[in-house]
């Protein structure tokens, strides 16, 4: 009886001992894929004339990639991202109401409308879920400034510090040009770009269906690098900026499996540089790394329907 249940228990141990060696197996197979799209993603930061910064998160395994990820980069309207959840968040918070109407005045509008500056003669009310959508879809910089203005500048700011982002800072309004003049840029890095997202990702900030319209919006078609990188069909929930001599994207790509976020930073680029070029580059090098283990079994067979 001891000598059946010694065969018993051992067989069972070598049976795991095999399966812990398959999975090993997998994971050092993975491994290889992630140091190739790091070399990868180190060549491009090389090669590249100006600084670039990026920050990748695997939502499901937490796996990360890194390149120059604390430092500080101007964000040109990526910054919108922390103006629009500031939004729904007091909306949460009964502050505001998102149906709500502001009025559009002349002395509103600024440069990089690029649609309410031809609007309002001689009078328009318009909602603040419809300013949102301007801002994030077309950039729109008047609709920015008008929500800024109803929400408080400075409420950005706390809300961020509110929740451990120090070097994330919306220090002027859009085309502020004496405020850019005097080094008051808004700023972050790319990895509290990523922390902000995955945390209302997570449902650390926002309620679920304030959390909802936050990625709807985003995910609403855009002239993104990030949305230009993955095929169509693939939801990206992104707010690219631009700046002379800077460009960067900030997104969640909605993998089924594999969902991840994506924080891409350049400055000082050359003007022979085509900062977004490099961006929808480096945005297909990590989707196409990412749909591979998407579509991945264990041991790295993939199905295609036909």
């Amino acid at each position: 009886m001891k000598s059946r249940r010694l065969i018993f228990w051992s067989a069972l141990a070598f049976g795991c001992l095999v399966l812990a060696g398959f999975n090993l197996q997998a994971a050092d197979k993975v491994s290889q894929l992630e140091n190739r799209l790091r070399d990868q993603l180190t060549d491009i930061q090389k090669s590249l004339d100006g600084v670039l910064g990026l920050a990748v998160k695997d939502l499901a395994s937490g796996q990360t990639f890194f390149l120059n990820e604390n430092e500080i980069f101007p964000q040109a309207s990526s910054i919108k991202i922390a103006i629009l959840l500031e939004v729904l968040k007091q909306a949460e918070e009964d502050r505001l109401q998102l149906d709500e109407f502001v009025d559009l005045k002349p002395d509103s509008k600024v440069g990089g409308g690029p649609i309410l500056n031809y609007l309002g003669y001689p009078s328009l009310k318009i909602s603040i879920r419809d300013l949102c959508v301007l801002m994030v879809v077309l950039s729109d910089n008047t609709a920015t400034n008008l929500l800024i203005d109803r929400v408080g500048l400075e409420a950005v700011n706390n809300r961020l510090t509110s929740l451990g982002l120090r070097q994330t800072r919306l220090r002027r309004k859009m085309m502020d040009l004496k405020a850019a003049g005097e080094g008051r840029e808004n700023i972050s890095t790319p990895r509290e770009m990523l922390t902000l997202l995955e945390k209302i990702y997570r449902g650390k900030v926002l309620g679920t269906d304030c959390r909802q319209l936050f990625f709807d919006w985003l995910s609403l078609p855009k002239d993104s690098p990030l949305q230009q990188a993955v095929p169509e069909g693939v939801t990206v929930a992104d707010k690219p900026g631009e700046l002379e001599a800077v460009r960067c994207d900030s997104g969640l790509v909605f993998l089924k499996k594999k969902p991840y976020i994506i924080c891409l930073m350049t400055t000082y680029l050359a003007p022979s540089e085509d900062g977004n070029a490099v961006l929808r580059k480096i945005g297909r090098l990590v989707y196409n790394h990412f749909d591979r283990l998407e579509r991945s079994s264990e041991y790295g067979r993939i199905v295609s329907e036909r």
